[in-house]
């Protein structure tokens, strides 16, 4: 996401650093091209126009033209832009009723239903139980969809068959009868904006106390994700956005106009498939990301998610011991894997989208890496995986047959471990004569 606004802007950057000092004229040359970075994003033009009229104003104060460090300050100028931009303060998800009623709303293909699933699992993490239901008799399938997603996240799901108003009004008795505490009621969509569904949500809203109406966009959809959001906070109200395929390679224009144009928050964002997936949306850490700078808090906030800190003292104290076996080897590959795909991890180290590497590559050829790892370690047995001494050659081809590969790796990938102990080892000797 972004990486095409990324590299604009990164090259942009570059070519101001490499100036003496900002004059009006070079500054008037940097927004015009700010303002082409952003319309290759697919930003809509009044929000392309605002955001450079901003910047300009600022970067033409004095305080910038002849400070030091002019082309730091337009760094600046454009980051504190964008986290405006993008909404500025993160919106806290905060819910005050119970039961507290969600009317999802969306184009068909927006991943609507899905995402329905995943703010049920959301709150389950949160010691939050919910119930879903649909409203959608258009699609089908709609039903078995929402039901299958609830049994995945562990959460209630009520089968309705009524219109849009009754099927609301039964999931909200439901929800109050078994004190349940929200309420997830997904809705039809069409292939475009239409006023049968806009009549439809209205009719639902009206029939219960919804507190969240919360608009679910294709992160891919660009420019036209700002018509499609004006037509619903217009005809039904719009409290919140979601946006989903936040990890595809998209241009970011429905992120950067939609909060400008709406006034309505991004609340959260869907980066990939499964139920997990849906992370709160922090304006400033995004744009940290479109500058290059990295978003080492979300990263470290992934890590602290499937380490445990208990767990991760103990690996530590026998890495400072040289005790590291293959097994803690595979918890900690494991728990990489778990933070999400290679690539997108990536994404959050300062540089990762404007470096001369190309991420998605690196990304493809790390994840087959870390499998292929992975195979070699599950082949061997308990034993040697604790005690790495006992991997002579016949165990080696013996291991290589069984993860498919060839000799040469297993023996590469053992050769890598004992150097990673080794290092290990001297950089503790060393911490302890420097204290």
């Amino acid at each position: 996401m972004f990486d095409a606004l990324n590299r604009r802007l990164g090259a942009l950057f570059k070519k101001i650093r490499g100036q003496a000092r900002l004059t009006e004229a070079n500054v008037m040359d940097a927004v015009k091209e700010v303002r082409t970075a952003l319309l290759e994003a697919d930003v809509s033009l009044a929000v392309a126009r605002a955001f450079t009229e901003e910047i300009r104003v600022k970067a033409m104060g004095s305080e910038v033209l002849y400070s030091i460090r002019a082309a730091d300050a337009f760094v600046k100028i454009v980051h504190d832009s964008l986290v405006k931009f993008l909404g500025g303060a993160v919106a806290p998800f905060r819910l005050d009723r119970r039961p507290s009623v969600i009317l999802m709303m969306g184009l068909q293909g927006s991943g609507k239903t899905t995402t329905a699933g995943k703010l049920a699992a959301y709150f389950s993490a949160q010691q939050k139980s919910s119930l879903l239901t649909t409203l959608d008799r258009s699609r089908p399938a709609a039903a078995e969809q929402l039901e299958k997603l609830s049994k995945t996240a562990g959460v209630s799901y009520l089968r309705t068959a009524g219109d849009a108003a009754s099927s609301a009004r039964a999931a909200y008795e439901e929800a109050q009868r078994r004190n349940i505490a929200v309420v997830v009621l997904d809705t039809a969509g069409r292939t475009e904006v239409d006023p049968a569904v806009f009549a439809e949500l209205r009719a639902a809203r009206d029939a219960v106390p919804v507190e969240k109406k919360i608009l679910v966009l294709d992160a891919m959809t660009g420019q036209a994700a700002v018509n499609i959001a004006k037509g619903f906070a217009d005809e039904v109200g719009v409290d919140g956005v979601i946006l989903t395929k936040f990890d595809s390679d998209t241009r970011g224009g429905a992120a950067l106009s939609v909060y400008h144009l709406l006034r309505s928050p991004i609340v959260f964002v869907g980066e990939g498939e499964t139920l997990d997936r849906l992370a709160p949306f922090h304006p400033d850490r995004i744009a940290g990301r479109i500058l290059g700078m990295g978003d080492i808090v979300t990263l470290v906030e992934k890590a602290e998610q499937v380490v445990k800190v208990e767990e991760a003292e103990k690996a530590a104290k026998r890495m400072a011991r040289g005790e590291m076996t293959f097994e803690d080897f595979l918890d900690q590959l494991r728990a990489v894997r778990k933070m999400g795909p290679l690539g997108e991890l990536l994404q959050h180290l300062p540089g990762g989208m404007t470096g001369k590497i190309k991420i998605e590559a690196v990304g493809e050829e790390g994840e087959k890496g870390l499998k292929k790892i992975e195979a070699i370690i599950l082949s061997m047995t308990p034993q040697e995986r604790r005690r790495p001494d006992l991997l002579i050659p016949s165990r080696r081809i013996r291991i290589a047959k069984g993860s498919g590969v060839h000799v040469e790796e297993v023996n590469r990938l053992v050769k890598r471990f004992e150097d990673m102990k080794k290092m290990m080892k001297k950089a503790v000797k060393l911490g302890m004569m420097g204290r």
